[in-house]
This record gives structure tokens, sequence and C-alpha cells, in this order.
């Protein structure tokens, strides 16, 4: 039997769309289709049922996934065996993370992995929302809340620290800031309200709430772009705002957080090669964040 087809079985089950599957297996969504009609030929019974919403198992489909994935097992031992056969990691693997980690922290970092492995294809969705496993929206997700749900697995990748910033000119201008009760004098950038995607990131109802919002945005660079331009003072990432000559820190002990990454991935992944070298160069990135 054409383990090639069988691979493609398997993503598809594991996926639930062509398209999701075509990704992970870096083909076009037709080269899965075919392969599935061509072992579906062959066991002489569909393995999928169509849907509207994509591919589901059918009994036999079920009955076939054990045996296939005892095979991938079989198939990944080898390969771990013998790792120069298979010239490294190869394939596509989807990088969940949020907007500002994702593109300052892992895009550099990602872009020399594969310079490292010119097989493996990295996807980073560096988006301010959360991403989820369990929709097939990434392979990997990295978040500001632990998953409890699921077949997953979880590490804590690095804590992280926020801190309240203004622009130097903006703040030599502008009424002293000496405690919590100064900063009614003063107008704030952050999130918008109802789009904030976690609570994680509700930061200035505990310091101070503000009496005016300048600029508000879905975007933590846009917000940083706002403060380094004057607009007001808003709660930073110390990866992002730290070492910008243009801000400083304001109320230095009271305006400090900290936020936790967690990183995550279906636990059938963990064996697969291209998983485990983006997994391990993922937790490389926590040795860097101030």
């Amino acid at each position: 039997m054409d383990w090639d087809n069988l691979r493609y079985f398997l993503e598809l089950a594991r996926s639930g769309t062509l398209a999701a599957a075509a990704r992970r297996t870096g083909v076009e969504h037709t080269t899965v289709a075919r392969r599935i009609q061509a072992l579906e030929k062959q066991m002489g019974s569909a393995l999928f049922a169509r849907e509207a919403g994509g591919h589901r198992l059918t009994e036999a489909g079920r009955q076939l996934l054990p045996a296939v994935e005892a095979m991938e097992t079989a198939v990944l031992g080898v390969n771990h065996a013998a790792p120069d056969a298979g010239g490294g990691p190869t394939g596509v693997v989807r990088v969940g993370a949020t907007e500002g980690f994702g593109t300052l922290m892992l895009a550099a970092h990602l872009a020399r992995l594969t310079q490292q492995h010119p097989g493996l294809t990295i996807d980073l969705l560096a988006l301010p929302r959360m991403l989820h496993l369990s929709r097939r929206e990434a392979d990997i997700v990295i978040s500001l809340e632990r998953p409890t749900r699921g077949s997953v697995i979880v590490t804590k990748l690095a804590d992280y620290s926020l801190h309240l910033y203004g622009q130097r000119e903006y703040l030599a201008r502008r009424p002293l800031i000496r405690t919590r009760d100064d900063l009614r004098h003063h107008a704030f950038v952050s999130y918008v309200d109802d789009l904030l995607f976690t609570k994680e990131l509700q930061f200035l109802d505990a310091l101070h709430p503000p009496e005016r919002f300048a600029f508000r945005s879905t975007s933590i660079t846009a917000q940083y772009e706002a403060v380094r331009a004057g607009a007001g003072l808003a709660v930073l990432p110390a990866f992002i705002a730290g070492r910008d000559p243009v801000l400083s820190r304001v109320l230095t002990e009271e305006a400090s957080f900290t936020r936790t990454f967690w990183m995550s991935m279906p636990a059938e992944a963990k064996h697969q090669a291209r998983f485990q070298a983006v997994w391990g160069s993922l937790k490389q990135v926590a040795g860097q964040l101030p």
C-alpha cells in the first residue's frame, strides 16, 4: 500500500479540510483530493464523508486511522535513526503568535531557521487575536492564556515585562508624573475595548482609569508608533519599547506588569521532524526577552 496516499489520509483526518491538509503537506489541494480518491479506490470504500465544512471520517476511515498512525510512528522512527537520509525537516509549519511578539521577535528568528533547513516552509500568523489549535488555524500557537482543552502539548515559553512609557518630548511639556494620581492630567494610548481578545492585556484600570484616550488600536505596534509620535502614555512590552531612546518609562516601580507566553501544539505532531525543529527553535527565543 502506498505510504504517500496514507500520509495524505492522515493529514486530512487531522485537519478536516483539503486546504489545511494541503498546507500541512506542502502540496496543492487537488493533489490531496487525488491521493484520497486513489486510496479509497484501493480500499474499496469511502473513507471520508464530504460535508459543507470539510471532510469527516466514515466508519471505514475511523477503522483505518489507528493502523495508519502506527505506520507513521514506525516511519518517524526510521527517520530518527537515520537523520541524514531525509536531509533535514521538510514541509509547512504554521506558527500563530500575538502581533508584536510575532513581528518583532519571531519573524527574523524563524526566517533564519528556514535558511538552516531549506526544505522547511514557515507560515507566521502574527495577529492581534487568539488562534485556536482545535480549529486547525495553526500548527503551533503562542498565546497569553494557557490552553486547557484538547489533546495538546503545552509549555511555558517565557515571562515578559511591560511598562508605562511616554515620548520624552511629550513628558517634558506635560505635567510631571510623581504618583498615579498625576496620570489624570495625561492622555492615553491603548487597545479598542470591545475588540480586546484577552483579559491579559487589561492594564490601565488597575493603574489609573484614563479620563481620555488619544488613540486606540487593535495593533500593539500601532500603539507603539502613536506613543513615539507624542500622542500620550501607553503600557508597552519592554521587548518593543525598552530600547527606544525616544521613549522613557513612567512610574517605574508602580507601572510595571508581567505576562506569560504559552506555547502549544497538537499531541499527534510531537514526533514529526518539522514540528520538532520549529518547537525547539521557538524555545530559544525565550532567553532573548527583556
